[in-house]
């Protein structure tokens, strides 16, 4: 019979695991504190602490009756890989596809996904990012209050629905990279606190008492989050991790949990002959979290870079609220620091922040950092999703997809945006619980009620409307004016793949010149210039040598000497020399 077990050191006089109608008693390790274990049948499962209702493992690798129901055993070692011979990829060099799976395709299950990877593959991206995948309540959402950080969500496929995704992608040459939560669980469907002391109230997070990492009971719960992880890479032959907002992961030990988890990362990687990496979406703006851990750093591969995209997003749109703030009163300027620093806020005043902000970052290492024109945080945060293909023409697109896909940086697109996708990403959530449900709905209409928006304005987060909304509309990229920007997008990543100064990452290597009055800006990456004239009229660039070539543009460009000609809102990448 199997041998079930589970932490539940909260359990006082008995702990027994729930299978068609009965208990089965299990009993306590003498050799693992708060460990519980015993044999019995095969079957959904569930464990009952004391005389408490049958909760699923906290482990549990499959859900397949939703976060509240019984749990069900997975075999790994019965899924049949296709031998594809891949043996994974390097992030450096790499570009990154971030997508969601609910809403990439109108049926929204990994295997709808897969049959749209001969597009990405076509477009010419390295790796697809998922976001999170662990089961939520009801079958839609964002997946950022998953549950059960070792299963997956039924309605996109579950456990072997994943393995088919990742096998068929491994197939065409695509890496996969998953976006997971460490810093928070839940609300609804969230068990743990019944089993142990998962959560702690030393630290406060935006979602309320912290996920122990440093009181009492936190070795295991170290254990439980990096045993998680790693299966991911293991069971389902995941290539990295994207970490969820790891400012949030409060840790006051000598060794942060993420210096523990990229050492075990590290060891799998070597155990298993391919290259692993974690990704981390933090907004502290060090060099630490992907400093080598020998050299004192957390030993992370690498990091987002909001503040690129700020200075980006500014330059190309003119906003200029909440924090676009620092970035929108010399946009120019603010992006040629991104490309030659980094960090725009690298220890310096941060209005939005009240306070300084950040150090400074090694220039030698841009592809450590990910830069990117979209996401989803910075689409479905806003209070109608909409993405700047909604506001901006063709060519002002274009010149942004150039300036992030010529960077020093890791590129990453969001899914829909390499063809101007007219569909907005909306926030949306699928709660069955109708408290949670409408305190969600309402949340979201008063934060953005503070900033001048109408209540009524704002899309119900629990509307079906507001999902469906958001899913791509794949009849986009074979047709005007779509089909000329994503053309413009499969050129600036084949001219990456093929001009390697194109893809340095040493920042100290970069030159920008700007004219902030007159809204142009000239990129030297080695021999070539990325010209982008964001001005109202034609202007002529100067190419600081004098031009050979027009590689590629997108609008009107013309050489003169050394200088190129550019019409408004058109993009050139030249050579000279």
């Amino acid at each position: 019979m199997p041998r079930y077990e589970v932490w539940a050191p909260y359990a006082v006089r008995r702990v027994s695991v729930h299978i068609g109608g009965f208990d089965h008693e299990l009993s306590r390790c003498t050799r693992r504190d708060g460990w519980w274990t015993g044999e019995a049948p095969e079957g959904d499962y569930a464990f009952r602490l004391d005389d408490g209702p049958p909760l699923p493992d906290p482990r549990s690798p499959w859900q397949p009756h939703g976060p509240d129901g019984p749990s069900r055993a997975v075999d790994h070692a019965a899924f049949r890989w296709s031998p594809t011979g891949w043996r994974g990829r390097a992030l450096p060099g790499s570009v990154l596809y971030e997508l969601h799976i609910g809403t990439f395709t109108a049926r929204g299950t990994f295997d709808a996904a897969a049959e749209h990877l001969d597009h990405l593959v076509e477009l010419g991206v390295d790796f697809v990012e998922l976001m999170p995948v662990c089961p939520f309540p009801g079958r839609h959402g964002w997946g950022y209050d998953g549950v059960s950080p070792w299963a997956v969500h039924q309605p996109y496929g579950g456990p072997e629905g994943l393995k088919r995704f990742v096998d068929a992608a491994h197939g065409k040459g695509l890496g996969v990279v998953l976006d997971v939560v460490h810093n928070h669980l839940g609300p609804s469907g969230n068990h743990l606190p019944s089993f142990g002391p998962y959560f702690t109230d030393r630290h406060h997070t935006p979602w309320g008492s912290a996920v122990n990492l440093d009181a009492p009971g936190s070795d295991e719960v170290r254990a439980y989050l990096i045993g998680s992880a790693l299966a991911w890479l293991r069971d389902y032959r995941i290539d990295g991790l994207r970490l969820d907002a790891v400012h949030a992961l409060a840790d006051d030990r000598a060794v942060h949990f993420l210096e523990e988890l990229s050492h075990q990362v590290e060891k799998l990687a070597v155990a298993t002959n391919r290259p692993l990496f974690l990704v981390a979406e933090s907004d502290r703006n060090t060099p630490h979290t992907t400093t080598a851990r020998e050299a004192g750093g957390q030993g992370l591969t690498a990091q987002w870079s909001d503040d690129f995209h700020h200075a980006l997003h500014c330059a190309l749109t003119g906003e200029s609220q909440g924090y676009y703030e620092d970035f929108a009163r010399e946009p120019l300027a603010a992006v040629a620091r991104t490309l030659r620093h980094g960090f725009f806020h690298d220890g310096t005043w941060s209005s939005f922040r009240g306070r300084s902000h950040g150090r400074p970052f090694a220039t030698s290492e841009g592809h450590r950092l990910l830069g990117y024109l979209q996401t989803h945080d910075q689409i479905g945060n806003r209070a109608l999703g909409d993405r700047i293909s909604t506001s901006l023409p063709g060519g002002r697109l274009a010149c942004g997809a150039a300036l992030v896909l010529t960077s020093p940086f890791t590129p990453m697109l969001f899914m829909g945006e390499e063809w101007g996708a007219s569909t907005p990403w909306q926030y949306f959530t699928d709660h069955t619980d109708t408290g949670l449900a409408e305190a969600v709905r309402q949340g979201r209409r008063r934060e953005f009620a503070e900033h001048g928006w109408a209540a009524e304005s704002v899309p119900d987060p629990q509307e079906p409307a507001t999902v469906l909304r958001s899913v791509l509309d794949w009849t986009e990229p074979r047709r005007a004016p779509h089909a000329e920007l994503l053309g413009w997008y499969r050129t600036l990543l084949r001219l990456r793949r093929e001009r390697p100064e194109l893809s340095d990452p040493d920042l100290g290597a970069v030159r920008v010149a700007y004219d902030e009055t007159a809204g142009w800006l000239v990129v030297h990456r080695g021999p070539y210039r990325v010209a982008v004239n964001l001005g109202p009229a034609e202007a002529a660039l100067p190419l600081g040598a004098a031009g050979r070539e027009v590689v590629a543009a997108f609008g009107a460009a013309a050489l003169e000497g050394a200088a190129v000609r550019l019409a408004a809102d058109a993009v050139a990448v030249v050579l000279t020399g």
